[in-house]
């Protein structure tokens, strides 16, 4: 870590900074500037956390060398994480992206989840997404259909192949949503649910955490490092949108940049949601294709086969025409990106 000191620190205020470190097995050099001296200090920072030097007499500012998610971050693994499937599907890298797609919630009609199946694996897609268990900000909203709208998820990838992605909410939960799902999914809601994090870290399972509605990415991939941390190193990041100063247009701000930023820092592989990031059907292909462009691993939409009837997320989800209609400008997309990845 950097430690940089008053212009006006004294020898004493210095030296006990740099003794303090010495004794925490910090190596220390030392820079004399001609107005401040600063301490670069090279050691564990679990040693010495940076909130605790700062508060010594004489120090301005601590800032740190390393990012603090060692796991999650490129400083422990330079190349791309690729998560893979046992149907051979592939998430992460120069690999082709993948569509997610399916209900907000699964609801009591059957045919028309297997209806949206179907269309999901006529266009390409791998992934049936769909909420059995639903966090609502209401009590009064639906809640999901719980362990019934599981086995519908089952049935959809029996008819069709494809794999199941679906919200987990509650570590006790989690041995039940892990016996249907493919990938267990941690929503916005709990990014920050540390104990959840920890649960779903002990499974081997691919996990698909989505970025909290206030969080900053260094939160988000400080999150992933729990469940990593934990021994599942098969985390899946989406980036769902965070809350804007203008909600008149949109539900979230889908932050696009937050896609290229992450592929930076972290070799984990990264999807966005449109749906959600937006909150308005008009607005789903165009933000679909900046994320691609961006260098999203993934999409993951929200389709309906009656969505002006569905009990939740109305306003942002495709009926099956508008969904087939705008994959076909996203695999024409797709085609292209992955030919430039390849070349």
């Amino acid at each position: 870590m950097i430690i940089i000191m008053e212009p006006n620190a004294t020898k004493e205020q210095i030296d006990k900074v740099v003794k303090k470190m010495e004794e925490k097995g910090f190596k220390i050099n030392l820079n004399y500037g001609d107005v401040m001296t600063v301490i670069a200090a090279i050691g564990d920072k679990r040693l010495m956390q940076p909130e605790s030097i700062a508060s010594f007499d004489g120090v301005r500012n601590v800032k740190l060398i390393q990012e603090p998610f060692k796991m999650a971050g490129r400083e422990s693994k330079q190349e791309d994480t690729v998560i893979e499937f046992p149907n051979g599907v592939k998430i992460g890298g120069l690999e082709k992206s993948v569509i997610m797609a399916g209900p907000c919630s699964v609801e009591e009609d059957l045919d028309g989840l297997l209806r949206v199946a179907e269309s999901v694996k006529k266009v390409g897609g791998q992934f049936i997404r769909g909420g059995a268990f639903k966090p609502r900000t209401s009590p009064y909203d639906f809640q999901g259909m719980e362990e019934k709208g599981l086995e519908y998820l089952a049935k959809a990838r029996e008819t069709t192949g494809l794999l199941v992605v679906t919200e987990v909410m509650d570590s006790l939960d989690v041995p039940l949503v892990a016996e249907y799902a493919d990938v267990l999914q941690i929503g916005a809601r709990n990014m920050q649910n540390f104990k959840l994090l920890k649960t779903v870290g002990k499974y081997n399972k691919p996990v698909m955490l989505k970025r909290g509605a206030a969080a900053t990415i260094k939160e988000f991939l400080l999150a992933a490092e729990h469940i990593m941390h934990a021994g599942n190193h098969q985390v899946i990041l989406c980036e769902r949108g965070i809350k804007g100063i203008d909600s008149s247009y949109t539900r979230n701000t889908l932050d696009i940049a937050a896609i290229p930023i992450i592929k930076k820092y972290s070799h984990l592989p990264i999807i966005a949601d449109p749906s959600h990031g937006t909150g308005r059907r008009y607005l789903i292909e165009p933000m679909s294709k900046a994320a691609l462009v961006a260098g999203a691993h993934g999409l993951m939409i929200e389709v309906q086969h009656d969505p002006d009837n569905a009990y939740s997320d109305v306003a942002q989800s495709l009926n099956i025409e508008q969904f087939e209609n705008m994959m076909q400008e996203l695999n024409r997309l797709i085609g292209r990106l992955n030919y430039a990845n390849h070349c």
